[in-house]
């Protein structure tokens, strides 16, 4: 197919009426697409986005209406949150009706570049600083996908000289078929999202699938240090790689292009000139955490590979901030740092965010489980936590892991912050990191961060 598809003679079903799909309608509709949309949720409780099919041009289809419209469909949209394994994408597929993925079809009507950035954490951070060294470096840049605003949105307007920079998920990889970013980026694979996927194994292949229909003229950036990822580097596992592979890790080894040495992050090129280029101190970056050492180290790869210069990269780095939720110092009060992760919904997540501090942590972890193992957290936990106290529907299955840390529970985040606050001490820090999802208890994860923010505002001075 190409770039002209999804235009005048397409009917295209838009499934999903999340941010993507709204994004599908809009963009669909205004290449000239006969666009209908579904959602299986009750159309009462739909409200808004309604509203803004409606606006777009989209016409809505209840699913009982499905099979009227699904004989006149040249191909259906799927958002991010909706699985393959769907009813409603079951009876499309049955009608013959080719199904993609909303960045599937945001990569098909793009003229620009894209940088393709996933992992089970960390992508967010590591996608909003690339965009922000490919700006400095006076490139046009477009940044989105899973970080907040639709990719479709953004390579809707992109043209041939811009880069577009995407965070990408699991759930949007799975019904991908030519999707091929220029520079494809892997961060980590760690359990995650096991209420989707059947096994591990499975949502491992879902994330590799970021190089598949790569090229010898793309690049993959892949993490060395990671075990499923590092499995890639030589041997069986590099013939799965198409393109050209370019690894990192947090010291030197025989592949890392990248690596930290004496404290500083340094570059082996590859080509050329062998000789190890400095890039700058690891003490310069302002993000908290041995991660966040891993996630710079991938943008910086990043940039090296799209040739920007070295020292525009590290001022990239020096001048980025803490995005909201992700170990963002909300408070202190009476030298208690208040520190808020929300957007850790994974136990690993939870596990790094303890690893970033070197004093005492009273933990509010819980939340809706995605089926994940929380052993691991658990013994983290003991190792690095005085106390944690525990919310959601999840604080019984963390509780059993846990084995010398102080357990409190509590029934909501101002009973939370305010238990939290009776057992740290000046020096402590109360670190909001649940590990799970927040749908038990609060609408999204930043919802559950604000209303963090909110208990402490109740007795402390808030500061950005």
């Amino acid at each position: 197919m190409s770039a002209s598809d999804f235009g005048a003679n397409e009917r295209v079903l838009v499934i999903g009426l999340g941010r993507s799909g709204l994004a599908s309608c809009e963009v669909l509709r205004a290449r000239g697409a006969t666009v209908f949309a579904t959602d299986e949720k009750d159309p009462a409780a739909l409200g808004e986005a309604l509203a803004e099919v409606a606006r777009s041009g989209a016409t809505f289809v209840p699913p009982a209406g499905i099979d009227d419209v699904a004989g006149e469909l040249t191909s259906a949209v799927l958002s991010p949150g909706v699985p393959l394994t769907n009813t409603l994408v079951r009876r499309v597929q049955a009608a013959r009706v080719p199904v993609y993925s909303e960045i599937e079809v945001a990569y098909r009507i793009c003229a620009a570049p894209i940088v393709a950035v996933s992992g089970t954490k960390g992508k967010t951070t590591t996608t909003a600083l690339i965009g922000e060294l490919f700006r400095l470096a006076g490139r046009k840049t477009r940044v989105g996908g899973n970080i907040g605003n639709a990719l479709i949105s953004e390579t809707a307007v992109a043209s041939a000289g811009d880069w577009v920079i995407a965070e990408v998920s699991s759930f949007q990889l799975e019904a991908i078929r030519a999707f091929k970013p220029r520079i494809a980026v892997l961060l980590n694979i760690m359990p995650d999202h096991l209420d989707r996927y059947h096994s591990m194994e499975e949502y491992a292949e879902a994330k590799l699938r970021i190089f598949t229909n790569q090229g010898p003229g793309d690049a993959f950036i892949g993490n060395l240090d990671d075990p499923l990822i590092g499995a890639l580097a030589e041997g069986e596992g590099a013939s799965r790689i198409p393109s050209r592979a370019y690894w990192y890790g947090l010291s030197p080894r025989r592949m890392t292009a990248l690596y930290v040495r004496g404290g500083r992050i340094t570059y082996a090129p590859p080509s050329g000139d062998p000789r190890p280029i400095e890039i700058m101190p690891v003490s310069e970056i302002p993000l908290v955490g041995e991660h966040n050492v891993a996630n710079v180290l991938a943008a910086i790869l990043v940039g090296l590979t799209a040739g920007i210069e070295p020292e525009t990269l590290r001022s990239g780095v020096r001048g980025f901030s803490t995005l909201p939720h992700r170990l963002q110092t909300v408070a202190e009060q009476n030298g208690v740092l208040f520190v808020d992760d929300s957007k850790s919904t994974t136990p690993g997540s939870v596990i790094a965010g303890l690893e970033s501090f070197e004093r005492p942590i009273v933990l509010i972890a819980g939340g809706k489980s995605k089926r994940t193992d929380f052993r691991e957290m658990g013994e983290a936990i003991d190792r690095k936590a005085k106390a944690v106290v525990l919310i959601g529907e999840a604080a019984d299955e963390i509780a059993t892991s846990i084995m010398a840390a102080q357990i409190v529970r509590a029934k909501s985040m101002d009973e939370a912050v305010a238990t939290a606050r009776l057992l740290a001490r000046e020096g402590d820090v109360v670190l909001l990191s649940p590990g799970c999802a927040s749908f038990d208890m609060f609408a999204s994860a930043e919802a559950r961060g604000e209303a963090f923010a909110r208990a402490v505002a109740g007795e402390a001075v808030v500061r950005g």
